[in-house]
């Protein structure tokens, strides 16, 4: 079977699946938009590796904050996804993190050609634009929310089936009635890639960071996200009597978001960009609690796949997200904390870091619990089978048992 899988921002567990389903004997393309900056995964074969990985959209950062040029950029990008899926002439295509401008280009044509793909959802993006709507947006983005609403439902029922990531997308499906093809498959991190390290490592080292008490953050830091909060959060933590040095792997407007909060609130700050993805496990390794961020309202229609790497580097977690979010059941059941992402909880976050600042074998307790539930929670053999079979259902492929190198075509 031929499989063209591609996902806009090259997260590392879209291109773990796209190398297992090469490894089952597909022919698989991986593609990704070079240009989007955020923390990109494995993107190149590795010696007798047996898929291909291209990369769309030109190498130059793009700026994102000017809306109507981001509008032309993604209709133009709709374009040129077209041509690279009718170039690869796979069976069965599958997208992930695509923006919508892009989709409506990409279904309509897939429509006119009567070519199947699959959506897999990992961000509702009319529910987030109208959730911010009045708060982080202006009122005006209202009409914008109702535009994507229309067009993310117009596309869901253009794709021949789906998968969600959470079972709280489900009632989205419900109400665009679309929920009869979807498929919940929640969102994993590579336990082989991203493995726990010790603290004083090469990285930490570099960094003037192996001596000092940390607090890092590694991943984006965008509309669901609230930077200035974490700066206030290692604000209580030193006023709780606790010297601790906040790290930051990010790139973009909030960067200076936090160097603001940084300098106005006196506390000592490392902003770095996005770091290789091979050191990824030294970056996450030299923290001493990694912290995740989500906005209240953003609990329903998205999960910080960051959580689940901090999870298989095996580290304490707190979560200033909501309790009801996906991610939240995981961090607590590794033994993390969870609290509202607001001021007011910034107390008792403080007291539960020193706490595990204080104790040694409390730290090592809670990052051991993290990489147990990673290994029971992540294995990709179910996860990998289960897109397998979806893709070839889709594709009109029968996968023999026994044999997945051996496909039948549906006639």
């Amino acid at each position: 079977m031929r499989i063209l899988v591609h996902d806009h921002s090259g997260h590392p567990f879209q291109a773990e699946l796209s190398r297992d389903l090469a490894r089952r004997g597909h022919d698989v393309t991986h593609s990704y938009v070079e240009g989007y900056v955020c923390g990109k995964g494995r993107l190149a074969a590795n010696p007798g590796e047996r898929i291909t990985f291209e990369a769309i959209g030109g190498a130059k950062p793009v700026d994102n904050q000017r809306l109507a040029q981001r509008l032309l950029r993604e209709v133009r990008r709709g374009v040129e996804l077209v041509r690279h899926v009718r170039r690869v002439d796979a069976d069965i295509v599958m997208l992930s993190n695509v923006q919508i401008p892009t989709l409506v280009i990409f279904a309509f044509v897939m429509a006119v050609l009567r070519r199947p793909w699959v959506l897999w959802h990992q961000d509702v993006y009319a529910v987030a634009v109208r959730s911010f709507t009045g708060s982080k947006l202006p009122r005006r983005f209202a009409f914008v929310a109702w535009a994507f609403e229309v067009a993310e439902r117009w596309c869901s029922r253009r794709a021949s089936a789906i998968v969600v990531i959470a079972p709280s997308f489900v009632p989205v499906h419900e109400e665009w009635g679309t929920a009869d093809k979807v498929t919940v498959i929640p969102n994993w991190a590579p336990l082989d890639e991203i493995v726990p390290t010790p603290r004083k490592n090469d990285w930490a080292v570099e960094h003037e960071l192996d001596d000092v008490a940390t607090l890092v953050y590694s991943g984006t830091l965008g509309l669901k996200h609230n930077p200035a909060l974490l700066v206030r959060l290692a604000r209580a933590v030193h006023d709780a009597g606790k010297p601790v040095r906040l790290v930051v792997v990010n790139e973009g407007p909030a960067v200076e978001v936090l160097r603001d909060e940084a300098d106005r609130l006196d506390v000592p700050v490392t902003l770095l960009p996005f770091q290789p993805y091979d050191r990824l496990p030294e970056v996450l390794g030299s923290g001493d609690v990694l912290v995740v961020l989500l906005e209240q309202e953003a609990g329903a229609f998205s999960v910080p796949s960051k959580t689940l790497s901090y999870l298989c580097a095996g580290r304490p977690v707190l979560g200033l997200m909501p309790g009801e979010n996906l991610a939240s059941a995981l961090v607590t059941k590794a033994g993390g904390l969870v609290l509202p992402p607001a001021d007011g909880s910034l107390a008792d976050a403080a007291a539960w870091i020193s706490r595990v600042l204080d104790d040694a074998e409390l730290r090592a307790e809670l990052g051991e619990a993290s990489r147990d539930l990673a290994e029971q929670e992540f294995a990709l053999e179910g996860c990998a089978t289960r897109f397998e079979r979806l893709l070839a259902d889709q594709a009109g492929v029968v996968l023999r048992v026994g044999d997945r190198r051996s496909l039948t075509k549906f006639a």
